[in-house]
């Protein structure tokens, strides 16, 4: 038949376009996804994304239909289940970004196209800070449990209830002033610091992509702690040079610092989260974890994105840099948009004895999930009983091991987890997403049944 693809072409491979006349192409829909293993049906209804934001080699597939001699529209059918209850503005500025970015990749791969590129990304070389906003009563919960973790609070803003918390170079910056007084327990992460070798191209860029750099108001006295951008806007990315924060430290009362650590925070709420993460995306280096470990659901259809690691400071013992990752879904009552940082250390359970000792709370795992790790791996006797007493996760694969710890849930949305990689393991123990939320929907029922 004519047009019919050549049998030495494998299914899915776009080389097949070749044989296809151009004139028979006439309509292109653009689709992407996380590399999911699912029924084909549920996966395309429920886990499509835009181009740039899945596992799909997009830009090469797009390549092939034009070499092909297609010159139609293109149409983005995108639609999960974050979309559904999206703010459709965003939705619609993110699909615009999302061309954006496609036009970007082509316009490497296509020169003989003549099209635009927005400003290359410059490295980014870490994370300056997370920017938690409290207000009276998950304030001093958050201040203990950084306490706890062996942070301490090393600086305060001359006029603003901002705290500046440090352990080493992790930092983490605690602000009472965006949550609404009437707000009561709320806390959530509201900005991350990055640390780019480059801060003025990446604002361009990002302005380029549709990602607005916001001004500081009031100048420069009245920028939050360390970056570019206002405190009182939640889910901004601030680039910064390193060392850019401790720069900005004379506006505050510092205090001596102790400890040793790195630090990589994670987004803001859970649908906001995800399209901050998509915000960046333009900003963050891709790391080399594969794109279908970096997405998962739990029971109740929470969904978690994990930001795969670019840069990877050596891990300390107190806190380190781990991934970024965002829920959206409800982990128990009251909790409409779940969120986490992570901390890594190189020993979990001296960490976990520590955080014992301080009064820290930890997430109770009930004890069949460590009877199912009994039955699926040859894990040495004290290791299993050590996550037993400490409450801890584990995952391997034939790269190295993953354990982690969560705290429940701090004032109405956001937990902390301690982590711990051994040997080449790249992935985020994804397959614990069940056992962690449904912990984590005990305890607050719990919590709620008691009060």
């Amino acid at each position: 038949m004519p047009g019919q693809l050549p049998r030495a072409v494998p299914p899915g491979d776009p080389a097949g376009f070749a044989a296809v006349p151009g004139e028979k192409l006439f309509f292109l829909q653009l689709a992407d996804a996380p590399q999911l293993q699912m029924d084909v049906l549920q996966w395309s209804r429920h886990h499509r994304l835009f181009p740039g934001q899945g596992a799909f080699d997009l830009p090469g597939f797009l390549a092939a239909v034009l070499d092909a001699g297609y010159a139609g529209p293109l149409s983005l059918e995108v639609f999960n289940d974050v979309f559904r209850q999206a703010d459709p503005g965003r939705t619609a500025v993110d699909a615009m970004r999302s061309l954006l970015w496609l036009e970007e990749q082509l316009a490497g791969r296509c020169p003989d196209l003549g099209l635009t590129a927005p400003p290359p990304a410059p490295d980014l070389t870490g994370y300056a800070f997370t920017e938690l906003a409290v207000d009276g009563v998950s304030g001093p919960q958050v201040a203990q449990l950084l306490a706890a973790l062996g942070f301490a609070h090393t600086g305060q803003h001359r006029s603003k209830p901002v705290q500046l918390w440090e352990q080493g170079t992790a930092r983490v910056l605690v602000n009472a002033s965006v949550v609404r007084p009437a707000a009561a327990g709320t806390a959530e992460v509201t900005a991350l610091g990055l640390e780019s070798e480059d801060p003025t191209r990446s604002a361009h860029r990002a302005t380029a992509l549709l990602a607005p750099v916001l001004p500081a108001p009031g100048g420069r006295r009245g920028r939050p702690v360390g970056g570019r951008g206002a405190g009182r806007h939640p889910g901004l990315l601030h680039p910064h040079r390193p060392g850019g924060l401790a720069g900005r430290l004379p506006a505050h009362r510092r205090r001596p610092r102790r400890g040793s650590g790195h630090h990589r925070g994670g987004p803001r709420r859970a649908h906001p989260a995800l399209r901050l993460l998509r915000r960046g995306r333009p900003l963050l280096p891709r790391g080399p974890g594969p794109p279908d470990r970096c997405d998962h659901r739990d029971p109740r259809a929470v969904r978690a994105r994990a930001q795969p690691r670019g840069h990877q400071p050596r891990p300390h013992r107190a806190a380190g840099a781990v991934g970024v990752a965002a829920a959206a879904g409800r982990v128990g009552p009251g909790v409409p948009a779940p969120q986490y940082v992570a901390f890594a250390t190189d020993d979990l359970v001296a960490t976990a004895r520590a955080l014992r000792a301080a009064g820290a709370p930890v997430l109770p795992i009930p004890a069949n999930y460590h009877d199912d790790l009994d039955a699926r791996f040859d894990l040495d006797p004290q290791l299993l009983a050590d996550l037993r007493e400490h409450g801890l996760l584990y995952d391997e694969d034939e790269q190295g091991a993953y354990l982690h710890l969560c705290t429940p849930v701090l004032g109405d949305r956001v937990y902390l987890e301690v982590v711990q990689r051994i040997g080449g393991y790249d992935a985020y123990g994804a397959v614990d997403a069940p056992v962690r939320m449904t912990a984590h929907r005990r305890a607050r029922l719990a919590a709620a049944d008691a009060g």
